[in-house]
């Protein structure tokens, strides 16, 4: 089963193009990054999926030539894993509320990592999809326990206990994904051997 609409190609484009202007919309993008949990926990999945749906538009020649420089998805997870790790870092948040040129690279780069990791997702298989999973949800987890445990702020532009709660969302949204992706290995492993047996018993 595929985990985006069944729709045409230009449709899902079309909806990634909206979605993109409706985040570039200045009053629901100070909303956002008003506080830091949204700016993290909301802003950022949603350019990612903006970034996906427009890969969606993408013709078979640029895909066929992403595909020979990204062998098992392992390039575009590199380039997500690069891109949201960058992205955590608090100085860069602060700088992006500031600088209009940082804003624009942020989003940027996160439409890019939503492209790649719809791109490369599905053909990186279950063992590189775990490597990568293993990689950026402990570092997630981690980076939330600081923003929760630190006396500290470490934005300028966000008060400590917004800080907090954003590091409770991290370390939430790193065992919900890891225990989503597990759930799904399962059930993986169990049709397979229910596919075999079949086979068997024909």
């Amino acid at each position: 089963m595929t985990p985006w609409p069944r729709c045409a190609p230009r449709t899902q484009a079309a909806l990634g193009l909206a979605l993109c202007a409706v985040l570039a919309w200045p009053a629901l993008r100070q909303a956002l990054e008003a506080s830091m949990w949204r700016h993290m926990v909301l802003q950022f999945p949603l350019l990612m999926l903006a970034g996906a749906l427009l890969a969606a538009a993408l013709p078979q020649r640029a895909r066929a030539a992403v595909a020979r420089c990204n062998a098992h998805g392992i390039a575009g997870l590199v380039f997500v894993a690069m891109v949201l790790a960058v992205l955590m870092v608090p100085r860069v948040l602060d700088l992006a509320l500031r600088d209009p040129a940082i804003e624009a690279a942020k989003c940027a780069a996160l439409l890019g990592a939503g492209a790649a990791l719809r791109l490369s997702w599905r053909v990186a298989g279950l063992v590189v999809q775990g490597f990568f999973l293993g990689n950026m949800l402990p570092m997630t987890a981690v980076v939330g326990e600081l923003y929760i445990d630190t006396p500290l702020r470490l934005c300028n532009a966000y008060l400590l206990d917004d800080q907090a709660r954003l590091g409770q969302w991290l370390v939430g949204l790193a065992a919900l994904l890891a225990l989503g992706w597990l759930a799904r290995v399962g059930w993986w492993m169990v049709r397979r051997e229910g596919d075999a047996l079949a086979v068997e018993n024909a």
